[in-house]
């Protein structure tokens, strides 16, 4: 009887010991999946200034989808920026191939001949944009704008140096999807429905 009740107490310490172990590995595959998938599919980006307000105001939060494909007209993208290549975000306003202008003569900016209606996102009160500018964009480039144009430094500060204000498509991490702080401002982007009417 002795014997039996031995064994099932170094059973029992056994049972202890593989189940603090099994909770380590689930707990390291866990953090090692979770790095995985910030390195390669979604990251998280908080805003450090007003330029995209205010669709995005400082210090929210975004997810951004890195594995979401070839940016379009509309998305928001984090890319790596002009300052030293950090993590910059702003509007694609015209991808490869297009004739980007401001402004028309109601003030909008046409892309390939077609006025936007940025009223969705632009802010309050804001102008499409203060300075005039006529560019065409080269292929696999994008030119970007924030949302908050006046408080913006984007493509239209860039126009005089080597890049001329262009961005490369693969400068681009990924599309933000949502943003998801705080809780009470929590959105799901979709791209605007004027840029739909561009050719």
């Amino acid at each position: 009887m002795a014997v039996t009740k031995k064994a099932e107490g170094v059973a029992k310490e056994k049972k202890k010991g593989g189940g603090f172990r099994e909770t380590v590995l689930l707990l390291i595959m866990g953090v090692g999946i979770a790095l995985l998938l910030q390195a390669f599919v979604v990251g998280s980006f908080y805003i450090p200034s007003v330029s995209m307000e205010n669709t995005l105001l400082i210090n929210d939060r975004v997810f951004v989808n890195k594995l979401a494909g070839k940016p379009e007209r509309g998305d928001i993208v984090v890319f790596k920026g002009w300052k030293g290549g950090e993590d910059t975000i702003k509007r694609v306003i015209g991808v490869g191939g297009d004739h980007v202008k401001c402004c028309d003569s109601k003030r909008r900016i046409t892309v390939n001949g077609t006025p936007l209606d940025e009223e969705s996102y632009l802010y309050p009160g804001d102008y499409p944009s203060g300075d005039d500018f006529d560019v065409k964009v080269p292929a696999g480039q994008l030119w970007l704008m924030g949302d908050h144009r006046s408080a913006s430094a984007d493509s239209r500060a860039h126009v005089d140096e080597p890049g001329k204000g262009f961005i490369s498509e693969d400068a681009v991490v990924g599309k933000a999807v949502l943003r998801y702080w705080p809780l009470s401002r929590g959105y799901l982007f979709a791209r605007p429905d004027t840029f739909d009417k561009v050719k």
